[in-house]
């Protein structure tokens, strides 16, 4: 892992730091790298209420920004911006508008790694907006100024279109870190999650089988092309 002066996490919704990443960005604050997370919206329109449900429409919100704030208190993240977006309309909003929002925090704290969902390969559309409004926002600053841009890439056709990771973290050591980061996101976890959490209790074996696959996180590094 590289020594970063500051790690810029960009993600639009409350569990996209922690699903997937919640090790690596363990590791650089436990490293005493400081992180800055921005999140885009409260993720008000999510399917999951929790399972048993004990959220609604109404309370998700609230429920949803308590999880994000103990989510960063496990992985130490101490400095959260919310954009105050509205959930699954990222994608309908002026990119450079959202790219001004991001260069703010970018010139605020100056780091040297940025963290997002890699553009066009992340699933759902909040995701491949916002981080599209990333790379914008980058691209505005001299090239000696830029950090480096770190992509998850979560469509299944990843790896044949951009070739294999360029960054691959063990995170074993941080693994119960990471898993407390995604519980903390219980109206999301426990719905998505079930069925590793079944696996997981069947038997030691199952346990190992399902933190070795955890114990990995892939970025693919996006290149600026001026």
């Amino acid at each position: 892992m590289n020594k970063e002066r500051h790690v810029l996490l960009v993600y639009p919704h409350p569990d996209d730091e922690s699903f997937g990443k919640a090790g690596s960005v363990a590791l650089y604050t436990q490293a005493g790298t400081p992180v800055t997370l921005i999140c885009g919206t409260l993720g008000e329109l999510g399917r999951n209420m929790g399972k048993p449900t004990f959220a609604n429409r109404e309370t998700l919100p609230h429920i949803r920004k308590k999880e994000l704030e103990e989510a960063c208190r496990v992985l130490g993240i101490d400095d959260l911006r919310l954009l105050g977006l509205r959930d699954k309309t990222v994608e309908f909003e002026d990119p450079e508008w959202v790219a001004d929002k991001i260069e703010a925090v970018i010139r605020d704290v100056k780091p040297s790694l940025l963290m997002t969902y890699y553009p066009k390969h992340g699933v759902h559309p909040d995701h491949n907006a916002l981080s599209h409004a990333a790379v914008i926002a980058v691209k505005r600053l001299p090239k000696e100024e830029r950090p480096v841009i770190y992509g998850s890439a979560v469509t299944h056709d990843a790896r044949t279109v951009l070739g294999p990771p360029d960054v691959t973290y063990d995170v074993s050591s941080v693994l119960d870190t990471k898993l407390a980061a995604m519980r903390a996101h219980k109206s999301q976890f426990e719905a998505m999650f079930a069925q590793m959490e079944e696996q997981m209790a069947k038997s030691p074996e199952a346990r190992q089988q399902v933190e070795a696959n955890m114990s990995k996180e892939y970025f693919w590094i996006y290149r600026i092309e001026d």
